[in-house]
C-alpha cells in the first residue's frame, strides 16, 4: 500500500503496476537554459488501451509516479539553486498541485491525445481545487474541439451514465458537457456508438443526453436499428410519450431520524420533445420488435392510450396476447378484455 494526500491506496492491480512502472520510466531531459521535459510519449502509447473505468485509482498512481519523477533531480545542484523549470503537459492535470492542474488547463497543450487523457480533463470538472473546476469549465470546450471527436465520445459515454454522482460538478458544468456532445463531429460519434454498442450503459446515455434536443431527431433511427434492445426500447418509450424523463440527482428522505433511517429518492425531470412522429405507425413498429423488452414498452403504452386509439387497439392486443413472452401474452389478454368490456 501507498499514501498520496494522506489518502489509502489499495494494493496496485496488474495494469497499475504496470502503468506505475512505466510512467517511473519517462525519461527527464534537461536543456542548457535550465529547463526540463518530460517525454510522455510512451505513456499516451500505453494509455491508449487502458479502460475508462476506475478512473480515480488511475490518476491516483499517475499522480503518485509523477511526484516521484518531479522530486527526483536529473543533475546535481545544491537548493540555494532554482528549482528547474519545465515545460507543461498532459501530465500534469493529475498533479497533486491544484494550482499546477489549473495551469495546465489553461496552457495550450493542444488536443488531448488520447481518450484517456480528455477523460482525465473531463475529471477537473469534479476537482476538489474551486479555480481547477472553474478554469475546467472555461477551457474544455476549447479542448474539446481541437481533440479526435471518437475520444471525445468514448469519454461522454463512459461519464454521463455517472456524472449524478459527482459531488463538486455545478449545473453549468453539466451544461458545458452537453455543448461538447452538441458539437456536429462528436454527437455523430456519439449516435453511432448508442447504435452499434452491444454492450454498457447506452440507454442512459441517451437518456442524459435527452436533457437537450440533440438527438430529438435520430430517436427514429435509433428506435430501430439500435442493436442494444434497452436502447430501443428507451428510444421508442421517448417517442411515444413524446417527452424525455432523466434523473437530475438524488435528495435524501428521513424515514425515521431516531433511528438515523433514511434513503436517496431520485430527482426526475422531463422535457418535451422536438419531433413529433406517427404515433400509431411507431407503437405499431415497437410492438413487432425482435426484442420482448421493446414489446413490453408497447404493451405499456397500450394500455394508457385505449380511448385514444379506439377501434385500432384490437389488432395490437391481438397481436400481444398471441405473444411467445408469457407476460406479454397476458398483457395482451389483460387488453383484450378491456376493450371488450
Amino acid at each position: 500500500m501507498f499514501y498520496n494526500d494522506d489518502i489509502p491506496i489499495a494494493p496496485l492491480k496488474n495494469h497499475e503496476k504496470e502503468l506505475l512502472s512505466i510512467i517511473r520510466k519517462l525519461s527527464q531531459s534537461t536543456s542548457s537554459d535550465g529547463t526540463s521535459q518530460i517525454d510522455i510519449s510512451i505513456l499516451i502509447t500505453a494509455t491508449f488501451k487502458l479502460s475508462l473505468t476506475n478512473l480515480e485509482r488511475l490518476e491516483r498512481t499517475i499522480r503518485w509516479g509523477f511526484s516521484e519523477i518531479i522530486e527526483t533531480p536529473t543533475t546535481p545542484h545544491s537548493s540555494a539553486e532554482k528549482p528547474i523549470s519545465r515545460p507543461l503537459s498532459w501530465l500534469d492535470l493529475c498533479h497533486g498541485s491544484g494550482f499546477q492542474r489549473e495551469k495546465a488547463l489553461r496552457a495550450t497543450l493542444g488536443p488531448a491525445p488520447n481518450a484517456f487523457f480528455f477523460a482525465i480533463a473531463m475529471r477537473r470538472l469534479n476537482d476538489w481545487a474551486p479555480k481547477v473546476r472553474e478554469a475546467a469549465r472555461e477551457r474544455l470546450s476549447a479542448i474539446a474541439e481541437n481533440t479526435n471527436p471518437e475520444f471525445v465520445a468514448e469519454v461522454l459515454c463512459a461519464t454521463l451514465p455517472h456524472w449524478v454522482s459527482w459531488g463538486r460538478i455545478e449545473e453549468e458544468d453539466r451544461q458545458v458537457l452537453l455543448e461538447i456532445a452538441s458539437i456536429n463531429q462528436v454527437s455523430e460519434s456519439l449516435k453511432e456508438k448508442i447504435m452499434s454498442a452491444t454492450s454498457g450503459p447506452m440507454a442512459s446515455v441517451l437518456t442524459q443526453l435527452g436533457r437537450r434536443d440533440i438527438f430529438d431527431f435520430h430517436l427514429n433511427d435509433i428506435s430501430k436499428k439500435a442493436l442494444q434492445p434497452s436502447v430501443r426500447a428507451k428510444a421508442y418509450r421517448y417517442l411515444l410519450e413524446g417527452k424525455i424523463t432523466w434523473c437530475a440527482g438524488r435528495e435524501w428522505q428521513w424515514i425515521d431520524q431516531r433511528y438515523g433511517k433514511g434513503r436517496f429518492n431520485p430527482i426526475l425531470c422531463n422535457r418535451a420533445l422536438t419531433v413529433v412522429t406517427p404515433f400509431l405507425e411507431t407503437l405499431q413498429s415497437a410492438a413487432v420488435d425482435r426484442s420482448p423488452i421493446v414489446r413490453r414498452v408497447a404493451g405499456e403504452i397500450l394500455i394508457f392510450n385505449l380511448d385514444r386509439l379506439g377501434d385500432a387497439a384490437f389488432p395490437l392486443a391481438e397481436q400481444l396476447a398471441s405473444d411467445s413472452s408469457p407476460s406479454l401474452a397476458e398483457r395482451g389478454r389483460f387488453i383484450l378484455q378491456e376493450l371488450e368490456k
